[in-house]
């Protein structure tokens, strides 16, 4: 049986490389994931930071559809990701963030939550994310956006990408409070402390490295 899954490609006995099969389970569980928790972030009317958070301020500003803002916005880092990071980090990417904005529009079909507390919704919500970016690190991939131009800030300009995530993170709660409540920045501010601790936590470069 194992002599037959290595033949196939779902299993590698090489511990530093994932098949291409297990690269596919890996974005599929990743984006579905991470999907699931901007799904059940968005039904409270919450948000979080990055790209996503930016998404979802022009969401409940312009009415416009999540799925297809949180895709179009990412578009342009995908020429730094070329340069930075190659082509196999940026068709993952790009295919990661192609799914997961086609699952959380897709999302209600198949599942209805009919009542979910604020501030569950930003703890469960933080952590889906967090278990979801965790999967696509793995494989090498992410859901794009800021930590791609951090990178290249980092590199160009000598400015720690840290504080340039940070800084966008501060610039889209800020926004944040045009189009939502202070309670509702507030839960999604925990809902972001949360998704950054899980990675803190359970995400060492040392063990799986998304960009090189």
């Amino acid at each position: 049986m194992a002599h037959l899954t290595s033949m196939l490609g779902i299993w590698n006995s090489n511990p530093t490389r994932h098949t291409a099969a297990e690269d596919l389970q890996g974005l599929i569980a990743g984006s579905m994931i991470a999907a699931l928790g901007l799904y059940l972030l968005a039904k409270v009317g919450l948000l979080t930071g990055g790209m996503a958070g930016l998404a979802f301020v022009l969401h409940y500003w312009s009415g416009l559809s999540f799925g297809l803002l949180f895709f179009v916005l990412n578009l342009p880092f995908y020429i730094l990701s070329l340069r930075r990071v190659g082509v196999d980090f940026t068709l993952k990417t790009f295919a990661a963030v192609a799914f997961t904005s086609f699952l959380v529009e897709i999302e209600s079909r198949f599942l209805v939550i009919e009542s979910v507390a604020p501030l569950w919704a930003a703890i469960l919500g933080g952590l889906l994310l967090g278990f979801g970016l965790l999967a696509l690190y793995r494989h090498r991939a992410s859901l794009g956006g800021i930590g791609i131009l951090a990178v290249y800030m980092q590199d160009r300009f000598g400015i720690r990408a840290g504080l340039v995530q940070l800084g966008f993170d501060l610039v889209v709660m800020a926004a944040a409070f045009a189009v939502v409540s202070p309670q509702v920045v507030a839960y999604s501010v925990l809902g972001a402390v949360v998704l950054n601790l899980f990675l803190a936590i359970n995400h060492r470069s040392d063990r799986y490295i998304a960009l090189r």
